[in-house]
């Protein structure tokens, strides 16, 4: 074969592949919303990338990839939780990008410092209080739930949770692990019951008077409040939501968000894809599906539920700080007899 005719096809042979690999995504999701749907299918009519996608529970997705190592097809995770990012993180399975809209569309406190991982939407650990039993303004804040007139009228769910695990990573870095396990021994002595169930059934019962207060995070309760279904509608009605903290921090926040994977073999794509993500009819679409906020700098809300609820002071805690006290705030936890 002559030289020229061989650097030919070796320079066809490799814009195939360039073009191959820039057509396609492999997302590996623990998101199972409608609205994703649509979701998907703009970016594919925006960019002209075909998406595969597989759909799993969180922590299931992330012991697959492991378990694939170098072999996995994945190039994006995107899943729910701070934590679970920080974790996959720990196990190697990201890598840093580089982007100028990352950078200009999402606040610092929503992207990873090694620009590993990046938070898209966000949802609010929350207060709900029963208004028979308790008046307005007797819970404004986290401390609270640890205060002795609240004894016997506390719900929860399991402290090894994801969602309590990454609200004690928050409460330690604001007030350090001496004063976060106090308060967290103080919940304890003051539950109704053995922690049980998910933020649902807090609030359910919250809503029956087996407690006065429970903890849950936004969009259990916001779902609640959208639903056609006459029994969530009473407790919508029996139950008033509270911001904490609006005085101090804020309250606390957490993400659903997305990573490129180390193994990506189609990463310009997966960098447009968090790219898409970040701008407003994905925000849209990646926010509303689960009654969670947009995080985009300029987004609009257009969740009508979300904004009947008013603005209120969010903590700008820097969300890798959810994953790096895990397991100090386990250890609390286990300390402190909060099973």
């Amino acid at each position: 074969m002559k030289p020229l005719k061989a650097l030919a096809i070796s320079l066809v042979l490799a814009a195939t592949s360039a073009l191959a690999q820039e057509n396609v995504l492999n997302l590996y999701s623990s998101r199972h919303y409608q609205t994703d749907d649509a979701l998907y299918a703009n970016f594919t009519k925006a960019t002209g990338i075909k998406l595969n996608r597989i759909e799993a529970g969180e922590d299931p997705l992330i012991e697959r990839i492991r378990n694939e190592g170098a072999a996995s097809p994945a190039d994006v995770l995107v899943t729910v939780d701070a934590g679970r990012l920080w974790r996959a993180e720990q196990m190697g399975l990201f890598q840093p990008v580089e982007s100028k809209v990352l950078a200009s569309r999402l606040p610092d406190n929503m992207r990873n410092p090694n620009n590993q991982w990046f938070g898209f939407s966000a949802r609010a650990r929350v207060l709900v209080y029963n208004k028979s039993m308790l008046k307005a303004g007797e819970v404004l804040n986290y401390e609270d739930l640890a205060d002795p007139k609240l004894k016997g009228k506390v719900c929860t769910r399991s402290g090894g949770h994801i969602y309590n695990l990454s609200l004690m990573s928050a409460l330690i870095e604001h007030w350090g692990e001496a004063k976060a396990e106090a308060w967290a021994k103080g919940v304890v002595a003051n539950l109704a019951r053995a922690p049980r169930g998910g933020d649902t059934d807090q609030i359910k019962a919250v809503a029956a008077g087996e407690c006065a207060v429970a903890i849950s995070n936004s969009y259990y309760y916001v779902r609640m409040m959208r639903s056609e279904n006459a029994d969530d509608r009473k407790v919508i009605d029996a139950t008033a939501l509270v911001w904490p903290n609006q005085k101090s921090f804020g309250t606390h926040m957490n993400v659903s968000g997305a990573g490129v994977l180390k193994t990506a073999r189609n990463r310009d794509a997966a960098l447009k894809y968090l790219e898409y993500l970040a701008g407003d009819a994905a925000q849209g679409y990646f926010a509303d599906g689960n009654n969670e906020w947009p995080v985009a700098r300029g987004a609009p809300l257009n969740n009508k539920a979300l904004a009947a609820l008013g603005s209120f002071k969010q903590d700008t805690l820097n969300i890798s700080a959810l994953g790096k006290n895990q397991a100090l705030a386990q250890k609390i936890f286990d300390r402190v007899g909060w099973r």
